[in-house]
Protein backbone atom coordinates (compact mmCIF):
# COMPACT_ATOMS: atom_id res chain seq x y z
CA UNK A 1 0.00 0.00 0.00
CA UNK A 2 1.40 3.64 -1.01
CA UNK A 3 -0.35 6.38 -0.48
CA UNK A 4 -0.06 10.66 -0.24
CA UNK A 5 -0.01 11.72 2.97
CA UNK A 6 -0.12 15.48 3.85
CA UNK A 7 1.28 17.34 7.13
CA UNK A 8 -1.41 19.27 8.94
CA UNK A 9 -0.11 22.08 11.91
CA UNK A 10 -0.85 20.57 15.07
CA UNK A 11 -3.71 20.44 17.06
CA UNK A 12 -4.57 20.69 20.63
CA UNK A 13 -4.58 17.01 22.29
CA UNK A 14 -8.38 17.87 22.84
CA UNK A 15 -9.46 17.54 19.47
CA UNK A 16 -8.65 13.98 19.46
CA UNK A 17 -11.59 13.08 21.60
CA UNK A 18 -13.61 14.90 19.62
CA UNK A 19 -16.47 13.88 17.23
CA UNK A 20 -19.07 16.18 15.85
CA UNK A 21 -20.12 18.41 13.38
CA UNK A 22 -18.39 21.56 12.67
CA UNK A 23 -20.70 24.21 11.50
CA UNK A 24 -20.44 25.56 7.92
CA UNK A 25 -18.13 28.68 7.22
CA UNK A 26 -15.91 27.45 10.19
CA UNK A 27 -12.45 26.12 9.39
CA UNK A 28 -12.43 22.83 8.92
CA UNK A 29 -16.35 22.33 8.42
CA UNK A 30 -18.18 19.07 8.22
CA UNK A 31 -18.70 15.77 10.05
CA UNK A 32 -15.83 14.98 12.52
CA UNK A 33 -15.32 11.15 13.31
CA UNK A 34 -12.68 9.27 14.77
CA UNK A 35 -11.77 6.24 12.48
CA UNK A 36 -9.34 4.51 15.23
CA UNK A 37 -6.98 5.05 17.92
CA UNK A 38 -4.12 3.36 19.78
CA UNK A 39 -0.62 4.63 19.93
CA UNK A 40 3.36 3.80 18.05
CA UNK A 41 6.51 2.67 18.30
CA UNK A 42 9.55 4.67 16.72
CA UNK A 43 11.57 3.01 15.08
CA UNK A 44 13.54 5.45 12.47
CA UNK A 45 13.56 9.81 12.68
CA UNK A 46 15.50 11.02 9.82
CA UNK A 47 14.70 14.34 8.16
CA UNK A 48 13.23 12.64 4.93
CA UNK A 49 12.08 9.18 6.65
CA UNK A 50 10.15 8.21 9.49
CA UNK A 51 9.55 4.65 10.44
CA UNK A 52 7.12 3.00 13.07
CA UNK A 53 4.93 0.68 14.38
CA UNK A 54 1.38 1.26 14.68
CA UNK A 55 -0.94 0.02 17.11
CA UNK A 56 -4.47 1.10 16.88
CA UNK A 57 -7.46 -0.81 17.33
CA UNK A 58 -8.04 -1.13 13.42
CA UNK A 59 -4.79 0.04 11.82
CA UNK A 60 -1.32 -2.01 12.99
CA UNK A 61 1.72 -2.94 11.43
CA UNK A 62 5.15 -1.48 10.32
CA UNK A 63 4.90 1.88 7.90
CA UNK A 64 7.23 3.98 6.62
CA UNK A 65 6.87 7.79 5.84
CA UNK A 66 9.54 9.31 2.48
CA UNK A 67 9.81 13.09 1.30
CA UNK A 68 9.84 13.00 -1.85
CA UNK A 69 12.53 15.48 -3.65
CA UNK A 70 9.65 16.34 -6.13
CA UNK A 71 7.20 16.57 -3.90
CA UNK A 72 5.08 19.72 -2.19
CA UNK A 73 6.89 20.96 1.37
CA UNK A 74 3.93 19.01 3.20
CA UNK A 75 3.69 15.98 1.06
CA UNK A 76 4.85 12.49 1.66
CA UNK A 77 4.63 9.39 0.77
CA UNK A 78 3.60 6.84 3.40
CA UNK A 79 4.16 2.75 2.24
CA UNK A 80 2.99 -0.06 4.57
CA UNK A 81 6.09 -2.28 4.95
CA UNK A 82 6.20 -5.58 4.83
CA UNK A 83 8.49 -8.13 6.55
CA UNK A 84 10.77 -8.48 3.55
CA UNK A 85 11.33 -4.09 3.51
CA UNK A 86 14.84 -3.36 5.52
Amino acid sequence: MKRLAVETEDHPLEYGRFEGTIPKGQYGSGDVKIWDKGSYDLIVWQENKLEFIIKGDKLEGRYVLIKLKKAKEKEWLIIKATDSDG
